[in-house]
């Protein structure tokens, strides 16, 4: 099958182990995925699935006319590839479930955007600690201080500075999946996930 999934995150709640132990999880609602097309080596130069998630009230010309090509009633909001890593591939129309793919207790990794804060300053961005009241500098308190000496006449890049805080891809790694509930579509992963609630996030093998 497939090497990894795609997921709506939800909102994280705490558990208990067979064993007493209290662990934090987050839900994610996994739909099932639908194949639209199978990448060969001989045509494409590598095997992969490409999988439609998703749903939206219109489509462009181009993916509207992919789909009615293939003869599949979706609207799928995004297309997403993934490794195959079995020998036999899926056919295209075909829906993969979370529960072909992952396993309780198997060891995973996640993918999403994290959350836009928006310009922020070194104290929010970074953690720096404020500066001192008193000194007659009343107004720097949160300011970042020196940035660099006389030489070389410039800062430095990836000088740590006031900015865009947020909205980058981050990449949570050894993650567990803890519970697969395929009737409600729901999956339990331990930790935290990155990305705001109902974004969509990549779950691959480890």
């Amino acid at each position: 099958m497939i090497s990894g999934f795609i997921a709506k995150k939800g909102s994280m709640t705490n558990i208990y182990t067979p064993e007493g132990k209290r662990i934090a999880v987050t839900s994610c609602i996994v739909s099932p995925l639908t194949v639209t097309q199978i990448k060969t080596k001989e045509i494409d130069g590598y095997v992969a699935v490409q999988v439609a998630y998703g749903n939206r009230k219109r489509l462009d010309q181009s993916t509207s006319g992919k789909l009615k090509k293939l003869k599949l009633d979706i609207t799928p909001q995004k297309f997403k590839e993934f490794e195959l890593v079995a020998e036999t591939s899926p056919e295209v129309g075909t829906q993969i479930t979370v529960d072909s793919v992952l396993t309780v207790g198997e060891t995973v990794n996640v993918t999403g955007v994290s959350k836009g804060h928006g310009f922020a300053g070194v104290i929010k961005r970074y953690g720096f600690r404020r500066q001192p009241v008193s000194g007659g500098q009343s107004d720097r308190v949160r300011a970042p201080g020196s940035i660099g000496a006389q030489t070389p006449g410039k800062v430095i890049k990836g000088k740590k500075m006031p900015g865009h805080y947020g909205n980058k891809v981050k990449h949570i790694g050894n993650l567990q999946v803890v519970a697969i509930n395929t009737e409600k579509n729901e999956i339990l992963i331990s930790g935290s996930v990155p990305g705001h609630l109902n974004s969509w996030v990549t779950i691959c093998k480890a």
